[in-house]
């Protein structure tokens, strides 16, 4: 007699993490591809939509792009600190040659070039256009001067501040300025437009969360019969919520591509009044347009923004959908 019976083990099932993988990704790429039919079947609001996110995208990335190009032509004018030492009117060339000799043996100083009355006149008259009003004159209304490169690194504002008021000191000079104190201003003024810039960028960020949501809103409840018979069969709230997240992500690259081409179109149009602007002030300035990464960046956050308006709106108004 069998003292025990021995325990029938039932066979465990093997879980195939490969077809798991497979199957997940399989599901997503279907919804990634039905919400991008779902645009297509309705074009016409879907353009819409993407025209309203890329504009809101391209206008606080517009004002960046024209801020780095001021950014950039500061930051050229920087590079050439020069104090421009206006010499009194009795003072001759060879008193002027003289004090310019004297100059560039101070070690603040790392160079100085003596430009005269008749040559100050000559460039004035060449980068001014008003060679006839000058003809009218009886006599050269213009001192010589002195253009000065002090040996300071150029962040160095209190030491260059010094050095203009020892100049302007000196009985031989009239008036010593420093050209760069504009730029200074001109940076500081950059700077509030810059956070002004970054207000609004938050501002028209908030705005596409509201559109995109919005957006998903009314695709929601437009297939709202669809979405109750797939949860009586028993489709799960994150299998429903693939196709409209999918749909955020259509939106939000749609418009940062818009984005990108009203910017690119922008500094295309622009491009030859400010070539103009800049051979008028004798420049090789050009305007930049966006670099391959703040292209890209704008693309990603007009997915981001898409992405995160539309889980939003799916959190909130796709779990309020139950059958009768």
């Amino acid at each position: 007699m069998i003292q025990g019976a021995s325990k029938k083990t039932r066979p465990r099932r093997k879980i195939n993490l490969k077809q798991l993988v497979k199957n997940w990704l399989l599901q997503h790429a279907q919804a990634l591809v039905s919400s991008l039919g779902q645009l297509f079947r309705n074009s016409v609001g879907s353009l819409l939509t993407i025209a309203v996110i890329g504009i809101s995208l391209a206008l606080p990335a517009g004002f960046f792009v024209l801020l780095e190009n001021a950014r950039l032509i500061s930051t050229g004018w920087e590079g050439s600190v020069e104090i421009t030492a206006f010499l009194r009117n009795e003072i001759d060339d060879d008193a002027g040659k003289q004090l310019m000799e004297e100059l560039q043996s101070d070690a603040a100083i790392e160079r100085v070039i003596f430009v005269n009355r008749d040559e100050a006149l000559a460039e004035y008259r060449q980068l001014s256009g008003f060679g006839q009003a000058l003809d009218a004159l009886d006599s050269n209304p213009l001192p010589s001067l002195l253009l000065i490169k002090p040996a300071i690194d150029n962040a160095e504002t209190a030491a260059i501040d010094k050095l203009v008021t020892q100049l302007s000191e000196r009985r031989e000079i009239e008036k010593a300025q420093y050209d760069q104190q504009w730029v200074q201003r001109l940076n500081a003024i950059i700077l509030i437009i810059q956070r002004m810039v970054m207000i609004l960028a938050v501002f028209f960020g908030l705005a596409v969360l509201l559109i995109v949501g919005n957006t998903i809103r009314m695709a929601i409840y437009q297939r709202r019969a669809e979405i109750e018979v797939a949860k009586l069969f028993g489709a799960t709230n994150a299998f429903i919520q693939r196709p409209f997240l999918y749909t955020g992500l259509w939106y939000g690259l749609g418009g940062g591509l818009f984005a990108w081409c009203l910017v690119a179109l922008s500094l295309f149009l622009l491009q030859a009044p400010t070539d103009t602007l800049a051979q008028l002030y004798q420049s090789e300035f050009s305007l930049s347009g966006l670099a391959i990464d703040r292209a890209l960046a704008l693309l990603l956050a007009g997915i981001l923004l898409g992405s995160i308006g539309s889980w939003f709106s799916v959190q909130r108004h796709l779990r309020a959908i139950e059958p009768a």
